[in-house]
């Protein structure tokens, strides 16, 4: 694909001149190092998730704490899953030349991880506004804390997507 350079009879390239197989290595590469960032936060936080129902404190907290626990432990490890997925793909179906195809599927898990990760960031903050403090403004901090991760997350990706991409 060309477009007009900045001279007359000038012509600039954009994008990449490679094979399918050829995109999907390099957006494989891509994809793993973002994969990378978003497993190392989540199993950091599902780590420490993990240790609290054994502190003595757990006992005390109130059945919907615990509830609430309970919901952020799984969505912690459904993040986990989700995120780690796209390693088990590449290893199954490596040198069964597909990986455009397990690039798409792997770019899809890590979305759906992302999102996970959203939910049990979201749940573990208002489990630990809700111990540490009673409160009013908790609900407040808490859509705060979603609207920012919204807009560092998806907001801002999306806008430059739309904003810079050619159709």
């Amino acid at each position: 694909m060309t477009v007009a350079g900045s001279g007359p009879g000038e012509a600039r390239r954009r994008g990449r001149d490679e094979t399918e197989e050829e995109r999907a290595d390099r957006m494989w590469g891509e994809l793993i190092q973002e994969v990378r960032v978003a497993q190392t936060g989540v199993q950091i936080l599902f780590g420490f998730l993990l240790t609290v129902v054994f502190q003595p404190k757990y006992e005390a907290l109130s059945h919907a704490d615990q509830t609430l626990y309970i919901v952020t432990v799984v969505l912690g490890a459904t993040a986990t899953g989700a995120l780690i997925g796209p390693v088990s793909l590449h290893r199954l179906v490596s040198g069964r030349r597909v990986k455009p195809q397990a690039v798409r599927w792997a770019s899809r898990l890590t979305f759906v991880g992302l999102v996970l990760l959203l939910a049990t960031m979201t749940s573990a903050l208002l489990l630990i506004l809700r111990v540490a403090t009673h409160d009013d403004f908790v609900p407040w901090l808490l859509a705060l804390v979603v609207a920012w991760y919204l807009l560092c997350w998806f907001v801002l990706p999306l806008w430059t997507r739309r904003r810079y991409t050619s159709r």
